[in-house]
Parts: structure tokens; sequence; C-alpha cells
């Protein structure tokens, strides 16, 4: 039986122990680029990150065709000279690192970097740009700072990515009907009532709150693995979640 690596999830809930190491490895993996754990590392941190730097990018006043460079370059940049192994836990955070360096990468004359290393073998990372448009367009027109928005913009990113799984884990066990209704009390309390769900599902009340309790609690353990993969140590989840939900207050 293989063993799963390190940055791999899992989405099917049960609860299993997949991490036995945390973020910080995984960036080290990222750092040696001709391994291929490097490309799958990678892809996993862009997956989760590469959106809420975008969206930092351009609150920081960038127009789209610089804020698509800048984030492409950024992540290109990173790879140059193994720089992700630079961030241990003496640094804080890994998403504390990725802004630090992503505000360090924009000071710096990146329009130089990019044209001398434009035609070479730097790696390229696969970007949605057009979606991240579309999506940037769509966000409200509050007043926050860039970092308090990148924050935002990371806690939204991990729960939309935890419902993602956990829809993933009832369509595999052909739990669809469920899943899309009893989804509604996840995200408020009494958005529909027991009676309306049961009839909805053929089921009765009491086995309707049963499987809602299961799914509220499948829900907190599929974001706290989520978290896991975020942070040095198990002491850290808390703290990691206490900022995930105080960034989402954020106003």
């Amino acid at each position: 039986m293989n063993e799963t690596e390190p940055w791999q999830h899992d989405p099917s809930g049960t609860g299993a122990r997949q991490f036995a190491t945390t973020s910080w490895s995984m960036v080290v993996a990222a750092g040696d680029a001709q391994s291929a754990q490097s490309r799958m590392a990678l892809e996993h941190l862009c997956e989760l990150y590469w959106y809420p730097l975008y969206a930092f990018v351009r609150r920081k006043g960038h127009n789209r065709e610089d804020a698509e460079e800048l984030t492409q370059g950024f992540f290109a940049h990173l790879l140059d000279g193994d720089r992700l192994q630079l961030a241990d836990q003496e640094r804080g955070r890994f998403r504390t690192f990725l802004l630090t360096a992503l505000n360090n990468f924009i000071i710096q004359d990146w329009r130089k970097q990019t044209a001398a290393k434009r035609g070479g073998q730097r790696q390229r990372v696969s970007l949605d740009f057009e979606e991240a448009d579309r999506r940037y367009s769509l966000e409200p027109g509050v007043e926050m700072t860039p970092e308090k928005w990148f924050d935002r913009r990371w806690a939204i990113q991990i729960l939309d990515d935890v419902m993602q799984d956990l829809e993933k884990y009832y369509r595999q066990r052909d739990k669809d009907a469920l899943f899309a209704a009893l989804k509604p009390c996840l995200v408020q309390e009494g958005a529909q009532s027991w009676a309306e769900a049961a009839q909805e599902l053929g089921m009765n009340e009491i086995a309707v709150k049963v499987a809602a309790h299961r799914m509220r609690g499948r829900y907190r353990d599929l974001l706290r693995q989520r978290i896991q993969q975020t942070v040095e140590s198990e002491t850290e989840v808390e703290a990691e979640l206490a900022s995930l939900f105080a960034a989402l207050a954020t106003r």
C-alpha cells in the first residue's frame, strides 16, 4: 500500500490521519524544482493561495495585466534558487511567509527580472486568470487594507474547498440529495425546518436531525484537516482557526 503524500488531504472524511508532516515539509518539497513531488506540492500551494495573492495585488492598485504578470512571476520566482526552502517555522505561518515574499517581489524591479528570463527555462504555473478576473469583478467594494483582504480571501478559499470536499464525499456515496437538502444547515442555522427536509428526503425528522449532526461533524473534520496543512504543528490549529473566523468577521 502506497503512503499518502504529506500535502494530500482526505476528502473521504473518514477521520484517518493523513498528515505525518505539515505544510512546511510540503514547502521544502516544492523548493526542489527537479522532483516530481515539487510539482505536486506547488500545484497544491497554487490551488489554495494563488487567487488570494492575485486579489491582494489588485487591491494594491495594480491593473489586471500587471497583476497577472506579478502573480505568475511570483510563483516562478519562488521556484528559482529553491527560495521556498527559506520558509521555515521561525518565519511564522506559511501564508505570512508568502505575503512577505510577495511584497518583497513587488518592491523589486520585477519587470526587469521577467524580461531577462522571458524565453528561458523558468517554470510557469497554469493559472486561470480569466476566472480570477471574473471573481475579482464580483468582489464587494469595501474599504479594507490589502493585507486584510488577503486574509479574508484566504479564509473564504479554505471554506469553499472544504464545502467541495464535503459535497464530493456525499456524491461518492450517492447521497447528493441528502447533501443538497442539508447544506443550508451548515451555512445558516434554521434555514430549513426539519419537517420540510424530512418531507423532501422521505425520511423522518429524527433521522434528518441525526444526518445533519453527522454532516456538521464531517464539515468540522474536513475544515480542521485543511487547516492542518497550513500550520507547523497540531498546537497551532486552534489559533489558525481563530484567525480564519476573525478574517471572515472583518468588514
